[in-house]
This record gives C-alpha cells, sequence and structure tokens, in this order.
C-alpha cells in the first residue's frame, strides 16, 4: 500500500472534531474498542488489529513486528508486546504539567480534582491505537528525528532513541500526530515549543504534497 494512501488511513483513525466527547478516560477507551474500524492500524507499527474477547490484539505478522524485549525484567512473557493499548499522542505528562493540578499530586491528582484533565485525558482525538510495548517505550519522550535505520522493533519503523528521550514516528503517522498535537493547542491552549511547532509543520506539509504529487498518476 502506498504511503500517502496508507497515511489517510491511519489519521482517520480517531480524529474527528464532531466526535463524542468523555470525561473518563476509561469510558473513552471503552467506546474506542467498541468502535474500531474493522480496517484500523496501530499507530507506530501499521499493524492489523484483531479483537480477541474484550480485547484488542495486533497481528504482528501483518506488519513484521518483533518485541523489543519478549520478556520483561523477571522473565515473565511481556504481556504488552501482544496487546493493543490506547496511547496519547500528546502525552497526559505533557499536558498535565501544564495545569496547576499536577504540581500539587501528579496525574492522581488532577484526575481527582481538575474537570478540564478529564476531559484532555479523555478526549479522543488524541488517543490512538498502539502496540503496548511502544506505547511504554515512548512514554513521555518528545517526537523528533533520530539518524540511523529502524530496527529495534522488526520491520517496525518507529525509532526510540532512550538516551535523548526522543522517538521518531513512521512518515505515515506524522501527519496524524502533528494534527492532534495542534488540535489539543487549539482546544485546550497546549503550549508547543517553537521548535516541536516547526517540526508537526513540516510532517503536516510532507503528507500534503504526497497527497497533492498523488493525483498526477
Amino acid at each position: 500500500m502506498p504511503y500517502f494512501i496508507f497515511a489517510i488511513l491511519i489519521s482517520l483513525v480517531s480524529f474527528n472534531l464532531n466526535a463524542e466527547q468523555f470525561t473518563r478516560f476509561s469510558t473513552a477507551k471503552r467506546h474506542l474498542i467498541k468502535t474500531l474500524p474493522a480496517d484500523a492500524k496501530s499507530i507506530y507499527c501499521g499493524c492489523d488489529i484483531k479483537r480477541q474477547g474484550k480485547k484488542l490484539i495486533p497481528d504482528a505478522s501483518s506488519c513484521g513486528y518483533k518485541p523489543r524485549n519478549v520478556t520483561t525484567r523477571s522473565g515473565k512473557p511481556n504481556s504488552r508486546a501482544v496487546r493493543i493499548e490506547w496511547e496519547h499522542i500528546v502525552p497526559a505528562w505533557e499536558f498535565g504539567h501544564q495545569l496547576q493540578c499536577w504540581q500539587k499530586g501528579g496525574r492522581k491528582n488532577c484526575v481527582k480534582t481538575s474537570e478540564q484533565f478529564r476531559k484532555m485525558e479523555a478526549d479522543i482525538n488524541n488517543l490512538a491505537p498502539a502496540i503496548g510495548e511502544i506505547n511504554a517505550d515512548r512514554s513521555n519522550y518528545r517526537f523528533g528525528m533520530i539518524a540511523g535505520s529502524a530496527s529495534q522493533y522488526g520491520q517496525c519503523q518507529v525509532k526510540v532513541d532512550f538516551k535523548q528521550r526522543v522517538v521518531e514516528p513512521p512518515s505515515y503517522s506524522r501527519k496524524r500526530i502533528a494534527d492532534a498535537y495542534f488540535y489539543m493547542q487549539k482546544t485546550y491552549g497546549l503550549k508547543i515549543s517553537a521548535k516541536q511547532q516547526k517540526l508537526f509543520k513540516a510532517w503536516q506539509s510532507q503528507v500534503f504534497t504526497a497527497q497533492k504529487t498523488s493525483s498526477n498518476f
């Protein structure tokens, strides 16, 4: 599948300005699991997503994903490598730190005391299906560009620099990520550094250029 078409499919997953609004992250997740399109892909690897009862699991064979860690430090199977989780594209840590509630008790206090935080945490326009291991590895790292080829997760084209705390997403998910950041900025007043804004605008224009170019074929 050409990247420009794949990018369109990815960008449609759980990004809807007229989407239903929630005030609880748990409620938003249940809604997304129930309404996830059959052709949805995981945001960082482009894996097909299969249903297993009430759970969602990545189809590793569809995207060449291989876990970075097959087992945990205690030697147990890495359960997060075989499940789909709902990734906050703008991490809760990032938008939470911009609220007073975080300074008085972190995420737990924000959930308890801040209606604004609860809305931001549960906003499905900032949520995307991701393989649990990559969701964990991304943590609250910023997005950026990293030298070298992607090899940490098999054929999955995401890169994570743990030392510099930077994540480079694959080209087909960059517009989705940029859109989410600017949506959170417009909707909630999220502060985004000038450097990050420049990067995200470039990601949006790159995809736009690819879509325009495709119309000539």
